[in-house]
């Protein structure tokens, strides 16, 4: 049932023979910088408090990145780029557009302001029917998103965390030959650069590896891909209800509640729609994983597992967010959050694990036929990441391409297991005849 048949996660029994040499990664050798970088905060005005996952998109031009869970932002910007304006957007948020000579050389901290709208507005032209306005939403996809085909670069990570301390980090630049919205043809991956870093110490006595790679955040597409939570069926199964209205990019947006019905035993969702009320668009989702049925929770997501462990999920969230051109809109961030807990006979304590993966569109073009990667060169939907990828490198890997700035906590955890490798690699020289 829906997402569930993409997004899956392996727990292995191990007996690891740690070559940690292999995840000291090679150096990459970048051209010339052709590029400005600018860092900084997105904050509310108000309160001072950080946006998460908020846009900041070059004006005129398909360049874009979002916050992390810090609201701080890396945006590298072409020399050769003609607009010198930066679009800051947040859901529920006023829009601003920056001019790039106000970006301050270090830092620079971006205030955005609620926007509030007006009862009366709202009233005026509300549908009577949420689940019609659903639906009619799902089925104007034709008219409203992406209808050539479209090669779009994506900045990837996914972290895999015991409690509150990262145990593994993998990240990629990828390319997603993305098929038109009205097509049934799945879209295509290629993996451009990768990376990871894992301290097996924290892992205890399993290996936690995620199963999908990009493939997981892609399929979070729900107009791409509405097989795996609002099929034509599966929609029967949902009661839908209007919530408070909101604004992005100073367009009403109508926010629609929705959860599955109480006879409905397997696990459906629960969350919030945000539509465009004038264009039946749609253009922001949250929703979760109703995890009551913890033993079909656990089927779901979990192959394999020790037999001495009983593991179930304590939390399943998703989030994607969709990003407007020229009146086309398209999928632009995705992100998922599993948490499970694991107990284990004859130990006193539990382990909880968490997984997050998130993707960001950070440019897109056109495709044509010629630019179609070949079935040899495209990642498959099993692709387990942190197997594919090569160690952590020089911080300048990435070179010009966008990518999501690490939170504190990841690049803490980066030093940490570089410093701990570098004195491994350097005892193990010492040792040798």
């Amino acid at each position: 049932m829906a997402a569930n048949k993409k997004v899956s996660i392996l727990l292995f029994t191990t007996f690891i023979l740690l070559s940690l040499n292999s995840t000291i990664a090679f150096a990459f050798q970048e051209p010339e910088t052709n590029y400005a970088e600018y860092k900084g905060e997105v904050l509310d005005e108000s309160s001072k408090k950080p946006l998460i996952f908020a846009t900041l998109a070059i004006e005129k031009s398909n360049i874009s990145t979002v916050t992390n869970k810090e609201g701080e932002f890396s945006l590298k910007i072409p020399n050769s780029t003609e607009s010198k304006n930066v679009i800051v957007s947040f859901l529920g948020y006023k829009t601003k557009i920056i001019p790039l000579n106000e970006f301050k050389k270090n830092k620079t901290k971006i205030y955005l302001a609620i926007s509030v709208t007006e009862l009366t507005e709202v009233n005026l032209s509300i549908p009577k029917n949420a689940e019609a306005l659903v639906r009619e939403t799902l089925k104007s996809k034709g008219e409203n998103y992406f209808d050539d085909p479209t090669l779009m670069t994506a900045f990837y990570r996914e972290t895999i965390k015991k409690r509150r301390k990262n145990v593994s980090l993998s990240e990629a630049v990828v390319n997603i030959y993305k098929t038109p919205y009205t097509s049934k043809r799945n879209d295509a991956v290629k993996l451009y650069k990768a990376r990871k870093s894992t301290d097996y110490n924290k892992l205890d006595t399993v290996a936690l590896k995620l199963q999908g790679g990009p493939f997981n955040a892609l399929y979070i597409d729900i107009i791409k891909y509405p097989e795996y939570i609002f099929s034509e069926e599966s929609l029967d199964n949902y009661l839908f209800s209007y919530d408070s209205s909101t604004r992005i990019n100073d367009k009403l947006i109508y926010v629609i509640n929705f959860k599955q019905k109480p006879h409905v035993y397997s696990p459906l969702y629960k969350g919030k729609l945000f539509i465009d009320i004038e264009n039946k668009i749609l253009t922001n989702a949250t929703y979760k994983l109703n995890i009551t049925n913890k033993e079909a929770a656990s089927r779901m997501f979990v192959r394999r597992k020790p037999k001495n462990a009983n593991v179930r999920p304590t939390e399943v969230a998703y989030r994607v967010d969709y990003r407007e051109k020229n009146g086309k809109w398209y999928y632009g961030y995705s992100n998922v959050f599993l948490e499970f807990k694991i107990d284990w006979d004859k130990r006193l304590f539990n382990s909880v694990y968490s997984m997050t993966c998130e993707m960001a569109v950070t440019d897109w073009e056109k495709s044509t036929k010629e630019s179609l990667p070949k079935p040899k060169e495209r990642i498959k939907s099993s692709i387990i990441l942190s197997d594919a990828a090569v160690g952590f490198s020089d911080p300048d890997f990435w070179g010009e391409y966008n990518i999501i700035e690490p939170e504190k906590s990841i690049e803490s955890a980066i030093r940490k297991i570089k410093r701990q490798l570098k004195r491994i690699n350097v005892n193990e020289g010492t040792s040798r005849p």
